[in-house]
């Protein structure tokens, strides 16, 4: 990925924090998307690669697969919110300088499943990138240990979109 303020302290006088995502496509063979999220800027390396940025507190849903001659040899997604300066995060490949995950699902069955919930949300009205982090957290450990999830309301969104406006 290019260098983009890798390892370095923010200027104060800098622009605005960017998480930035680097997206390949090598058709059938390594594909990462973006799967929901509103970027705030795209920088196109080259006819297979881009880095889309994202802005502090931005929700985006980041989608890898890949294969060999043998088949599907990775197939993951990564429900993260871009952090802002000074806030811990966690690592992540390809995301820098990486991001609060609030889902991390591998294996395509799984895989399957999180995207037929980012669907039903969508079926809902409602953005995904706007759904509460903690439908996405529900999601992922119901996901982990086996178990059926609650599916997302309308009900819990109107909360969360209410709790969001009373936090500093």
């Amino acid at each position: 990925m290019a260098d983009f303020n890798a390892g370095r302290a923010p200027r104060p006088d800098a622009g605005p924090f960017l998480t930035h995502v680097e997206l390949t496509w090598l058709e059938g063979r390594i594909e990462h998307w973006i799967r929901f999220g509103r970027d705030a800027g795209e920088t196109i390396l080259d006819r297979r690669r881009r880095v889309l940025s994202f802005a502090p507190r931005g929700v985006f849903a980041f989608v890898r697969w890949a294969s060999n001659d043998f088949g599907t040899v990775v197939s993951r997604i990564d429900i993260v919110r871009a952090i802002d300066h000074g806030e811990p995060y966690q690592t992540l490949p390809f995301v820098r300088p990486g991001g609060d995950i609030l889902l991390r699902i591998s294996g395509w069955s799984k895989v399957e499943r999180v995207l037929q919930a980012i669907d039903a949300v969508e079926a809902l009205g409602i953005d995904p990138a706007d759904a509460a982090p903690d439908h996405w957290r529900h999601l992922h450990n119901r996901l982990i240990v086996g178990l059926p999830s609650r599916p997302y309301s309308r009900e819990q969104h109107r909360a969360w979109l209410l709790r969001r406006r009373l936090a500093p």
